[in-house]
């Protein structure tokens, strides 16, 4: 299989070209050198590299296209200027992806796209799955919203569209796990807010090879919450990640500071998302990590 990846040096990006690097993989990247280098443990005969889509007519030489690009969200402070940022890197190489398929006479066979749960916006529901229509005039809601509309316009009889709604993926190499880790180890880890708002993470692991097994189902097609199958509070995720480091739990972050300190992309952090798999699960797909504390300790390389 020929696959055309966008984001392939991003955090997902990496650790997904591991499961998928016997197939013939072309990345979109601006820095082809660093890539290559951060991509080193594929085969070279399997890797091509390009910088731009300009140059494309169309991808009828392409069997699939994963895209993962993307401006990170919860880096800065969401100014005008950076709320810019965050839509133009995800629209614009999505739109020019759609375009590109749409020219093909033999287009790619699937378009799988990112998205996130903050499609839903903020709910205090507890729990809901893809089949529930919830959304409101979160700026992530218009982010994601948009983002999935350019997307599945590229579906069509030759081409099934795959979106991708993310939850927080937990890794050590990346993101937000890692940010947390040392204020944890260091005893200053705690409840943010009252804590109740749901947290929906998925492992690193299930999150990659999730993507390949929607890759590899015919059948699979719309959106797909990429979330474990238990999403767990605030709280909950506090006081279990600072019980797998034996630390402490017993500071917290009032609402009114963090979004002090963060201004408008504190829903980020506030926000109540209890978004569950359905989709995935009536696929068939299995999780390796379906709960909070077996996810972390497995990821700090705890076995006890």
């Amino acid at each position: 299989m020929k696959i055309l990846i966008t984001g392939g040096t991003g955090l997902i990006g990496k650790e997904l070209a591991k499961l998928i690097m016997t197939h013939e993989l072309v990345v979109l990247t601006r820095n082809p050198y660093r890539a290559r280098q951060q991509l080193s443990y594929i085969n070279h005969d399997k890797l091509k590299f390009i910088q731009t889509l300009d140059g494309l007519n169309d991808l009828n030489s392409y069997d699939a296209v994963i895209n993962l690009a993307g401006e990170p969200i919860a880096d800065k402070r969401w100014t005008k200027k950076q709320k810019q940022v965050i839509c133009d890197s995800r629209w614009t190489i999505t739109q020019k992806l759609t375009n590109l398929i749409k020219q093909s006479q033999t287009p790619p066979k699937v378009f799988i796209s990112g998205s996130a749960v903050g499609y839903y916006g903020n709910h205090s529901v507890g729990t809901f799955n893809e089949l529930n229509d919830l959304h409101n005039d979160r700026f992530s809601h218009y982010v994601c919203a948009n983002w999935e509309k350019i997307a599945l316009s590229a579906q069509s009889e030759n081409t099934r569209v795959v979106i991708l709604r993310t939850g927080v993926v937990l890794s050590t190499h990346g993101g937000a796990l890692t940010k947390m880790l040392l204020p944890y180890k260091l005893g200053l880890g705690g409840t943010i807010g009252n804590g109740k708002q749901y947290l929906p993470w998925i492992h690193m692991v299930d999150m990659v090879r999730a993507i390949v097994y929607l890759l590899e189902s015919p059948q699979a097609h719309g959106a797909f919450n990429l979330t474990a199958p238990h999403p767990t509070t605030n709280k909950e995720f506090s006081r279990t990640l600072a019980r797998c480091l034996s630390r402490p739990h017993l500071l917290f972050t009032p609402k009114w500071l963090i979004k002090l300190l963060m201004g408008e992309s504190s829903e980020l952090l506030l926000d109540s998302l209890g978004a569950k798999p359905k989709r995935l699960h009536d696929l068939g797909f299995q999780f390796h990590f379906t709960r909070i504390e077996p996810a972390l300790r497995n990821l700090l390389h705890l076995n006890h």
